[in-house]
């Protein structure tokens, strides 16, 4: 008889509405562990990183945090920044590069290079765009986590004077690149095998292939990393025969993702194309409160992945219990789903959070309700 597997995750509520929503989060796990009896998750919360821990001890996070979060399966993060409330000048706040930088520090530590945004709205959400052909929207945003623009290599010289120089420099591997676009041929041949189980196809491509990827570039102006890319997904493509391909230059990707989203299955892109394809995608996806995410490395289980809802810390509604914690559940729902791979209760468990939260957007999307309220209505549809 296989031993109960116990899962420990590293609870992380951060700044502004990050405790209000992750408190939601926590509730919906202990709540689920009773529906699921195989489902065993022992949470630990810290105080850290957050402005609330910097105020106390002149640092984001204490200097063994990353030797601490290693010791966990998981970790779940509520929100980093602005800890608000918005009106007061005299607040305790730091700088973006400060209150973030464990965030980006701990996608670097645990080489966390798949950063997953899933686009595909659920009924009840908000709705930004008037063609009715938004609602089949069904993508799967991938964005390069470890290096190309945020490696943070360069400088600053003569600060504050008519002759200073900045340099910020790019930094891109064919190890990275290969096993980004690699992870995204692989996702989208599962997502085609999910389709099909639901009854549902879509076809890309003149030969109307079940899946594709589209890589996204801007070789026309940033010719040494865009062909790069490019040459690399062509030789990776020819692996996956049943996947069509597509690329597209990133200021017209974005146009695309506006005009018609729904020519897309899975898109890859390095770390700052990929960071604002995913913001967009999530306002498509019904905006920043019911969109999850999650950085993973897709070829070693045994480092901890972070997931983390798509919004920010949202200081002007932070303390007023206002905050919707949707995004949250469905970030929470996503490391269910990490876990079921191995726990088959976890699996059921994400199944049950996602069914339930889709049931109450559905029900009471339009509706202004508070934080705990949506939480306990959630909770109450398992």
């Amino acid at each position: 008889m296989n031993k109960q597997k116990t899962w420990r995750v590293a609870v992380l509520p951060g700044d502004g509405i990050g405790p209000e929503v992750m408190a939601q989060a926590t509730r919906a796990l202990e709540a689920l562990c009773e529906k699921e009896p195989d489902l065993s998750i022992e949470c630990e919360t810290f105080e850290w990183p957050s402005h609330a821990w910097h105020e106390k001890h002149g640092e984001s996070a204490p200097a063994d945090y990353l030797d601490q979060l290693a010791a966990f399966d998981a970790i779940l993060l509520g929100a980093l920044g602005d800890p608000g409330p918005i009106d007061d000048p005299n607040r305790y706040l730091l700088s973006d590069a400060v209150s973030l930088g464990p965030l980006l520090q701990i996608r670097k530590h645990f080489d966390q290079w798949a950063c997953e945004r899933p686009c595909r709205p659920l009924p009840g959400a908000p709705q930004f765009l008037a063609d009715p052909r938004a609602k089949d929207i069904d993508m799967l945003v991938i964005r390069e986590n470890s290096e190309g623009e945020y490696v943070n290599q360069g400088g600053r010289q003569a600060v504050g004077t008519p002759n200073e120089i900045a340099t910020q420099l790019a930094l891109f591997t064919h190890r990275a690149t290969d096993r980004i676009i690699r992870h995204a041929f692989e996702q989208a041949r599962m997502r085609a095998a999910e389709r099909k189980a639901e009854g549902r196809t879509r076809r890309f491509g003149r030969d109307e292939r079940e899946s594709q990827v589209c890589v996204i570039t801007k070789r026309n102006a940033q010719a040494h990393w865009g062909d790069m890319y490019t040459e690399i997904f062509a030789r990776i493509a020819t692996e996956y025969p049943d996947v069509a391909t597509h690329h597209e230059l990133v200021d017209a990707a974005c146009m695309k993702f506006v005009s018609h989203p729904w020519m897309f299955d899975v898109v890859v892109a390095s770390n700052l194309h990929g960071d604002i394809l995913t913001d967009l995608a999530a306002v498509l996806n019904g905006g920043m409160g019911v969109s999850p995410s999650c950085n993973v490395n897709p070829a070693d289980r045994s480092r901890p992945p972070m997931f983390e809802p798509t919004h920010g810390s949202a200081p002007d509604i932070a303390g007023k219990n206002m905050a919707g914690p949707t995004a949250m559940l469905l970030t929470t729902a996503m490391m269910l789903d990490w876990m079921g791979v191995e726990d088959p209760s976890a699996a059921r468990a994400a199944n049950r959070l996602r069914d339930a939260a889709s049931a109450d957007l559905l029900a009471h999307g339009q509706e202004r309700r508070a934080t705990d309220a949506i939480g306990t209505a959630i909770i109450e549809g398992f």
